[in-house]
């Protein structure tokens, strides 16, 4: 997985902290020849004599466990000719050593989420299973082992270098992410933090495998590593578990060299312009910052948000609420040396670039004259704290998280930033501002000679050891009771009652960590006839909820929410919407008037309005250069047998975009005064909160909530179609897009449904790296970094499907199509194993039980049953079912539904017929 590519996606979001924290429990004690070095806010490190560090962060209220491995070496250590040889790595490390040599079949098995990132500092590997004894000894055994056991073998390079290539490709679609790229590579003149992680092509596609396995027993060692284990887990054993497999491997002799490259002060604007296929202009600015553990990185934290955050940010109030552009970012990049922040505004290809240029630059290098507040400052700390809170509330994105932490040289300047994130003030965010944010320290895209320029002088490294010295943090967060998440006890822990209006409620109190809370309300509108030509209408009313209320702005509500702690999202169109909800026990109630606020009396301003129409229209327009958007469109609109009007039609981008400009701000209201109310929803609640005191407050807030138009569910029947392979041709695209569909006639009560489930398993579905897709496609024939399957089944519509997909370089088309038939009929007609649907069996189930152990899936699920009148027993049965199914059962469901020729299958990119000179 490519850092650099999800760098903007990256947040502390997940669950939230206790007001008040309990007593620690006792330390586990020491093996020996393990020693216990310090201990911050619950989490424990230790240390082999080997040099391996060991942190142990326990949570006995989850039901799984979290092992990360966290290795000091990524594309910074790379020397020249050599650049992508730490991701190469991360591809070669899942291939197994003599001991293990299937691990991906092994994760299959024990329903083990894993996945490994490499990123500029470090490399980590983790995996997050169902928490057992035999399963942590497995994994910290697996780990050990592969540490140093690895086979890095040509073989295994060979055959998996074209997915590699497959994945370069696939960043190449987005143009942000190749304008990243180019930025920093203008950016750093010297250091490797100007070359992208995934490495030049010529020096991937052709590293020497003597060079690749000297570079893995070089930093592949006890004493470059870190291993963490978070969520359930008894300490005592888990230390002797880990003193017994990883204490076993030799300290190395090697001595391993510091990097030393210094990148000098920027002296002068620079550029780039970046010129390929799409349809949405991007304008950025990046500017050298300090180190991750240097104080200002907290500081530059916080500006960020202030500045690049999306409804507060200043660069959005400038630039989208003008309608100069459709969305802005800002995103501060902590490394271990110095680093850089990126801001930038993305604008519909017809746009004034020049102006959202000009008015960019003067939000960021103009804050001399516009000076940070100190409510700024306020709003972007709630919004960080509360992401950091929730992340303290997850044992498993806390223990892959702690990787960025150990990069920086400790783990924990996590909690250092916390500390400094506290304590900021407007005049600090002010400084760091007029300090870094010079014209002469921008990457942007032109050069102007300045007979008098300013200089940023980034700080030298920072001292952490100095920092953290005596360094204690604060008590750990609350701990949550063990809760079975079984249907039968999660059944007789939830109350199901209803309001005086209709809405249906299900109720499932229990202790939390962090006295978290989870809400899922779904609401329902209309019939086919009432919904007739309202698609758009009702999608855009939708999306403005949310962006502001008849008492507060948009950024007023949202600020509102920061302060409580609370997360939410609502996602609907003109058939319904589902509300999820993020609080906590103390902040449920208030938060819960807020929801009130945004359901029942949105603003429905002009100019949100005018905003949301105008990103709704670049999304479009986005999509119609986007190999994936495009195949999906194609795949909906070849099934679709409805009139244009009818809410179950699917548009075209040319009609969508006629829709979307049609439709008025008197319509969008219309439609919600007319479809929106709370007779025919349903909620659930699932955490930390009183039942019986919460009964009443949502009697009072939405009991008297009623639809001034009936609701009848919009049925879909089934439609065979007829099977098709369709092909959209699009140019300058380095990835293309395959998708494939097969109708299938039943519902989840149908007899064949459990089999189809076990066998959409075996076919796509599986975890880790181990299904037939994905062993044909990526691990034998090597051209797709991702393929998988999916099974669509409707409760009350006989309209399901079976759905394949993959990505792939568009010389590899032909192989594609020929694996992909391949498979397909060897699927249908040989049938599966048993052992493949023992195998499968055990991981689905897993996979089942580990969903209903997070609150929020669990509150969605629970409102579902509500919808279709239904309880755990019913969940409880399918389950049964697929407990007792065999190989036997599968293959006759097989021969019964899968039709390979009936698949309508379609391919999106440059689809010209290419010469394979890689193969």
């Amino acid at each position: 997985m490519h850092m650099r590519r999800l760098a903007l996606a990256l947040s502390l979001a997940l669950s939230l902290l206790p007001e008040a924290a309990p007593v620690a429990a006792p330390l586990a004690a020491a093996p020996a020849g393990v020693q216990r070095v310090t201990r911050v806010e619950g989490i424990t490190e230790y240390r082999l004599a080997n040099g391996l560090r060991v942190l142990l962060a326990p949570d006995q209220s989850k039901p799984t466990t979290t092992v990360n491995v966290t290795y000091l070496v990524g594309s910074r250590y790379e020397h020249y000719g050599e650049t992508g040889m730490a991701h190469l790595l991360e591809h070669l490390m899942f291939k197994g050593t003599p001991r293990h040599p299937h691990i991906d079949e092994d994760y299959t098995r024990r329903a083990m989420q894993s996945n490994g990132t490499t990123s500029f500092d470090r490399t980590n590997y983790f995996e997050t299973f169902p928490a057992s004894g035999d399963n942590l000894q497995w994994a910290l055994r697996m780990e050990a082992d592969r540490m140093v056991n690895s086979f890095i073998a040509k073989r295994d390079l060979d055959s998996e270098m074209t997915v590699v290539r497959n994945e370069m490709e696939s960043g190449e679609n987005d143009p942000m992410s190749v304008l990243w790229q180019k930025m920093t590579a203008v950016a750093y003149q010297w250091h490797n933090y100007g070359k992208d992680t995934i490495g030049a092509r010529a020096d991937v596609e052709n590293v020497n495998i003597a060079h690749l396995q000297a570079f893995y027993r070089q930093y592949y060692q006890p004493d470059n590593a870190v291993l963490t284990v978070s969520g359930k887990f008894d300490e005592a054993q888990t230390l002797r578990w880990v003193q017994q497999h990883f204490g076993a491997l030799k300290k190395p002799l090697r001595v391993l060299e510091p990097t030393y490259t210094t990148e000098p002060t920027q002296d002068g604007e620079r550029e780039i312009t970046l010129r390929r296929a799409g349809d949405a202009q991007i304008v950025a600015a990046l500017y050298h910052g300090p180190d991750g553990g240097h104080a200002d990185a907290a500081v530059f934290e916080l500006l960020a948000d202030v500045l690049g955050g999306t409804p507060n940010g200043r660069l959005y109030k400038r630039l989208v609420e003008q309608k100069l552009a459709t969305e802005v970012f800002g995103e501060q990049m902590n490394l271990n040396e110095p680093g850089y922040a990126l801001f930038g505004a993305k604008l519909r290809v017809d746009g004034d670039r020049e102006a959202v240029r000009q008015a960019l630059l003067t939000e960021l290098e103009g804050l001399a004259q516009r000076p940070i507040t100190d409510d700024e400052v306020e709003a972007a700390r709630a919004r960080w704290l509360n992401g950091f809170d929730k992340l303290m509330n997850d044992p498993e994105a806390l223990g892959v998280r702690l990787s960025e932490s150990i990069a920086l040289g400790d783990w924990r300047s996590l909690f250092l930033l916390r500390d400094r994130i506290e304590h900021a003030t407007a005049t600090d965010l002010q400084r760091v501002a007029v300090h870094y944010l010079l014209s002469s320290n921008r990457t942007l895209g032109q050069f102007i000679p300045d007979a008098k320029p300013q200089r940023a002088v980034i700080p030298p490294q920072s001292d952490l050891k100095l920092a953290l010295a005596g360094y204690q943090g604060k008590p750990p967060v609350a701990q949550g009771e063990a809760f079975d998440p079984t249907p039968e006890h999660i059944e007789a822990r939830t109350e199901r009652t209803a309001l005086k209006n209709g809405m249906r409620l299900a109720l499932l109190p229990k202790k939390t960590r962090g006295e978290a809370v989870s809400l899922t309300l779904a609401l329902h509108f209309g019939d086919e006839q009432s919904l007739a030509g309202q698609r758009e209408i009702g999608r855009l009313a939708a999306a403005m909820l949310g962006r502001g209320s008849e008492h507060k702005s948009r950024q007023q509500l949202q600020s509102a929410f920061d302060a409580l702690k609370t997360q939410w999202r609502y996602d609907g169109n003109a058939e319904g919407g589902a509300l999820t909800l993020q609080s906590s026990r103390q902040s449920l109630p208030q938060a819960l008037r807020l929801v009130r606020e945004l359901l029942r009396e949105p603003a429905f301003s002009e100019a949100e309005f005018a905003q949301l129409r105008n990103e709704s229209l670049a999304h479009v327009e986005e999509s119609r250069s986007d190999p994936q958007a495009l195949a999906m469109n194609t795949l909906y609109r070849h099934f679709n047998h409805y009139a244009v009007g009818d809410v179950r039609y699917q548009p075209s981008f040319d009609e969508s975009t006629a829709a979307l400009q049609s439709v008025t701000l008197a319509q969008v209201k219309g439609f919600h005064q007319r479809f929106y109310g709370g007779d025919s929803a349903q909620l659930a609640i699932v955490g930390d909160f009183d039942a019986a005191a919460i009964k009443p407050e949502l009697d009072a807030l939405f009991g008297d909530w009623r639809s001034a138009s009936p609701y009848r569910r919009v049925a879909r029947p089934f439609d065979a179609g007829q099977p098709a392979e369709l092909s959209v041709q699009l140019a300058d695209k380095a990835n293309a897009f395959f998708v494939a569909a097969l109708p299938l006639r039943l519902t989840d009560r149908s007899p064949d449904y459990p089999a189809l489930l076990v066998a959409n398993y075996i076919l796509g579905q599986g975890s880790g790296l181990s299904s037939r897709l994905i062993n044909r496609l990526r691990q034998q024939d090597g051209i797709s970094y991702y393929a998988g399957s999916f099974l669509n089944v409707s409760a009350q519509d006989d309209d399901a499907e079976l759905r394949a997909m993959a990505i792939y370089a568009p010389q590899n088309l032909e192989r594609l199509k020929r694996g992909f038939s391949e498979e397909l009929s060897r699927f249908a007609h040989d049938g599966v194993s048993e052992q493949e649907v023992s195998d499968a069996k055990a991981g689905l189930l897993q996979e089942i039980k580990l969903g209903r152990a997070q609150d929020a899936a669990l509150a969605g699920e629970l409102a579902e049953q509500l919808r279709l009148g239904r309880s755990m027993r019913d969940a409880a049965a399918l389950q049964d079912k697929v407990a007792r199914l065999t190989a036997a059962d599968i293959n006759a469901a097989l021969k019964r539904q899968l039709d390979p020729a009936g698949f309508t299958r379609v391919f999106a990119g440059e689809l010209k017929a290419q010469a394979d000179s890689k193969q």
